[in-house]
């Protein structure tokens, strides 16, 4: 777990719409050490919806983390108390997440301008958890200049007793730019994520945004105690095979064994079809494996076609991996 100031994570960031159940399965095959996280899940939906389809997950997935969405201190402490007995490795609070139904419910990246009431919430969630509580932040939003107000924050946190901390090396800006805008257009300033890390040396900080590869990942993990990847990390899946030995300071591609990832895919895909899923609930997050590989495109090209229709069997699982030369063994992540 993420507490340790000298030992180093690679996490794979929580995306909504992505990072489920299914997705997190398979990142585990590519990944034993990797932090998992859950795609953002808001309090009142734990306290009043189906929790059991938020909340259950393969204990397979360890270690994971749920990320939970609120700025009402008793709504996310009774949110932790009911995770609580799923066994999360970690509770983190979403501080980041600048989309306008985020906006709507007063949390995510808004609450960077109240960093008072953020440590109330995590001094409140710290009191009822049983796992280390986290937080994923911006350096700043809207008019906001990082290097005043990022500083004052992180205090704020550490004040609180917050665990790690995930700094997404942007800005958010709350209107005018999409979440995908928020995403890509406003400037990356690893430099002062870095100046934080430094500042911060007992601190566990770990930085996000923008990091696009392996070796990426590897020069942040040089200052940074961690380092989060998403989008790179879920459109090349593959290059997940390579975190357990970046973690032990060796940067090379491991081809994975990829008949074995196949054959624990096809267990797994035949118990979700069987408790009543669809093949597609798991191959939709499998068209990033083979970026690069001869044969990728009709892969791509099986899962997008045939996994989607109605009671699709995964014998198309096993002639979509037919359909790529496993044999070429090709460097595709380490950048």
């Amino acid at each position: 777990m993420p507490t340790h100031p000298h030992k180093k994570v690679f996490a794979v960031a929580p995306m909504i719409d992505w990072t489920d159940r299914h997705c997190r399965f398979l990142h585990r095959q590519l990944s034993s050490r990797a932090l998992l996280y859950t795609e953002m899940v808001v309090a009142d939906a734990i306290i009043h919806g189906p929790r059991e389809r938020l909340l259950s997950y393969s204990p397979a997935e360890h270690p994971v983390a749920l990320q939970l969405g609120g700025s009402n201190a008793e709504k996310l402490s009774e949110a932790i108390r009911i995770a609580g007995d799923y066994g999360y490795d970690e509770i983190n609070l979403n501080v980041g997440c600048p989309s306008d139904r985020v906006q709507s419910g007063t949390f995510g990246a808004c609450l960077m301008r109240d960093p008072a009431h953020v440590a109330d919430l995590v001094t409140a969630m710290k009191k009822v958890s049983q796992a280390p509580v986290t937080v994923k932040c911006r350096i700043g939003v809207d008019d906001q200049v990082p290097a005043d107000v990022l500083p004052d924050f992180l205090a704020r946190m550490i004040g609180a007793g917050a665990d790690a901390i995930w700094i997404h090396a942007r800005k958010a800006w709350l209107q005018g730019l999409s979440p995908k805008q928020n995403r890509e257009v406003p400037p990356l300033d690893y430099d002062l994520v870095h100046r934080m890390k430094r500042e911060n040396p007992d601190v566990f900080l770990g930085i996000n945004g923008g990091i696009a590869d392996l070796k990426q990942a590897a020069e942040h993990l040089e200052v940074m105690d961690g380092v989060m990847l998403g989008r790179a990390a879920y459109h090349n899946t593959g290059l997940l095979a390579g975190v357990d030995a970046l973690l032990d300071g060796r940067l090379e591609y491991l081809d994975p064994d990829w008949l074995a990832l196949r054959d624990a895919m096809i267990a797994y895909a035949d118990q979700v079809i069987a408790s009543g899923g669809r093949l597609h609930h798991v191959t939709r997050h499998m068209v990033g494996l083979f970026q690069g590989y001869p044969g990728a495109r009709r892969f791509r090209q099986i899962l997008s076609s045939e996994a989607t229709k109605p009671g699709a069997g995964t014998e198309i699982l096993t002639a979509a991996f037919a359909a790529v030369d496993l044999s070429s063994g090709l460097e595709k992540a380490a950048g």
